[in-house]
């Protein structure tokens, strides 16, 4: 046997020879290379302009790396200090803790509020830390962990915009504008489930979009789409958004299957947290147990904060504190979203981010409620939404200005006319962008907010004499800190919330507000005492002993005059 081809028959036309040499396919369709048996069939080409696996691209991995430094330089500078810590962080943080502490899921009795998996997530999340040093289980500290979720996000955003077609710049421009707009560099520091929650929906979204188009990669979207609403339960309403990205970015040939494979995953996903409260016997409201009906109803049925457009509503001072941060990025990415949808039957572009659009636009409708409940971190699962958007509503306007230049330019020109109108824009943007962007994000990397709060947390701990026999009122961004002060966790240190709400702590509590020791008058606290009898009483009937901070922001440390008795 020789190691060479033989060479083709005279008697074969010069076509056949042709084809044997080549290996093009033959009149049956089934020759392949030469030696290489039957060719093998080709997969279905992606959308249009889809690149391909960007692990394979020096230049996208390059660029992804710089940015993501960039971004985690800016979002890790000060991270601890600033924004001032909130009670939401402490109260996830604190159920985090207690999942790691085999206490349950959570520091006090888990009465359904928000599924438990998000979390649980944090407890993985911060377990080698909290092993390594258990005192530095403290929302500042611990805020850096979220700085891995931040990381992920970003790269996904990068990821998604270039399965969705845009150029190199234009996906860099989204991963710069989620990674760095003020909004996010102050929201994505917190310790939110919101954060953990995008970062699945953007997953989810990736795999919807992934140009291998495998059923796998579906399947994979369902069920990151429902680790998504397991961890933040409002994600849910971005699933029809997820869905038309699925159809969309699928092939005619598998798309019904694709499909279905998507809504089975994420549905029988999804219903692991009814099924889990039904196995507890906690899915119906009964005597001497909390229930997940009553979690739901509390939900849909909490006072709203008003129409977010009425000035003076709660609703329309939480849209004034996202546009005191940033005005680019929420009502740059809004315009971006409403062109996209209005030119996706002849755009390309339009048409591969119809998803992330449709998700911009629902959310919105949704803030647009006349009497809807609008939280500030409502916008973090807008973030990466209305990043590419925007992204992609400027490469379609840069894409159309010039084709019109192009039209009208003589060929040798128009890489220079390209660069030029880059440039131009480029420039235009950064002197609206970038004065905003400094001051927002000069304030996130140079202010101290949490100095009254550390003041107070270390005069609990030194100034007391006895930390484990003293009974104490806290907001929950400090609970931690004197939990690992020596304080008796749940009824030492209480959760001030609970003194009124949690039937298992007022029992403790026969004397109601004469049983406390002391009450850490926060913000939050004297905010919300208005609405909590006992804790409303133990404010009235104590003194300061210690005040760190001045104006709205400060932290009263308050002895209880009656204070003392029987336990």
């Amino acid at each position: 046997m020789t190691s060479t081809l033989p060479a083709a028959n005279a008697a074969e036309t010069p076509a056949a020879a042709r084809n044997r040499t080549t290996g093009t396919a033959g009149p049956t369709g089934t020759t392949g290379p030469t030696g290489a048996g039957p060719a093998r069939p080709r997969r279905p080409p992606g959308p249009p302009g889809a690149p391909g696996r960007l692990r394979s691209s020096r230049s996208d991995l390059l660029l992804c790396g710089v940015l993501l430094v960039a971004i985690l330089v800016v979002q890790g500078w000060n991270i601890g200090s600033y924004p001032a810590l909130s009670d939401d962080e402490g109260t996830y943080l604190a159920q985090a803790w207690a999942v790691q502490e085999g206490r349950g899921l959570a520091h006090y009795t888990y009465w359904y509020d928000h599924p438990p998996l998000g979390w649980i997530q944090l407890a993985v999340l911060t377990w080698i830390p909290a092993t390594i040093s258990p005192e530095s289980m403290t929302v500042g500290t611990m805020r850096a962990v979220m700085l891995l979720v931040s990381a992920i996000s970003a790269a996904l955003v990068y990821v998604l915009g270039r399965r969705f077609a845009l150029p190199r710049w234009a996906a860099g421009l989204g991963m710069l504008l989620f990674g760095l707009s003020p909004l996010s560099v102050v929201l994505q520091r917190e310790i939110f489930l919101d954060n953990l929650a995008v970062m699945w929906t953007l997953l989810a979204f990736t795999l919807a979009a992934s140009p291998s188009r495998h059923l796998w990669h579906h399947f994979g979207a369902g069920i990151a789409a429902a680790t998504a609403v397991l961890t933040k339960e409002t994600m849910l309403v971005v699933l029809p958004a997820l869905f038309v990205t699925a159809w969309l970015h699928s092939h005619r040939d598998t798309r019904k299957f694709a499909l279905t494979g998507a809504v089975t995953a994420c549905v029988l996903i999804g219903f692991s947290y009814p099924l889990f409260a039904l196995l507890k016997g906690e899915l119906f409201p009964g005597d001497g147990h909390v229930s997940l009906w009553e979690g739901v109803r509390y939900q849909l049925t909490r006072p709203g904060s008003g129409f977010i457009l009425d000035r003076g509503s709660g609703s329309w001072g939480v849209l004034r504190s996202w546009l005191y941060y940033d005005r680019v990025l929420p009502l740059g990415g809004l315009a971006g979203a409403l062109l996209l949808l209005a030119t996706w039957r002849w755009s390309v572009t339009a048409r591969a981010l119809a998803g992330p659009a449709l998700a911009v636009a629902i959310l919105a409708a949704l803030a647009l409620r006349p009497n809807g409940y609008l939280p500030a971190m409502y916008v973090i699962q807008a973030l990466p939404f209305l990043a590419l958007v925007l992204a992609g509503g400027t490469a379609s306007v840069a894409h159309a200005v010039l084709r019109r230049w192009r039209s009208g330019t003589e060929r040798r020109s128009v890489g220079y006319a390209r660069y030029a109108l880059a440039a131009a824009l480029a420039l235009a943007a950064c002197a609206q962008v970038v004065p905003r962007w400094y001051d927002g994000v000069r304030t996130a990397v140079t202010t101290d907010a949490n100095a009254p709060y550390e003041a107070a947390s270390h005069w609990m701990a030194t100034e007391v004499a006895d930390p484990g026999g003293t009974r104490v009122l806290v907001d929950d961004a400090m609970w931690l800190d004197l939990v690992h002060a020596g304080y008796r966790p749940g009824l030492g240190v209480i959760w001030f919330y609970k003194a009124d709400l949690d039937p298992a702590v007022t029992k403790t509590m026969p004397r109601g507000w004469r049983d406390l020791d002391y009450v850490v008058a926060s913000p939050t606290v004297r905010r919300d005492a208005v609405d909590l009898p006992n804790v409303r009483a133990a404010i009235e009937h104590s003194e300061p002993v210690a005040v760190f901070g001045t104006g709205a922001d400060r932290v009263e440390i308050r002895r209880i005059a009656a204070a003392g008795g029987a336990r």
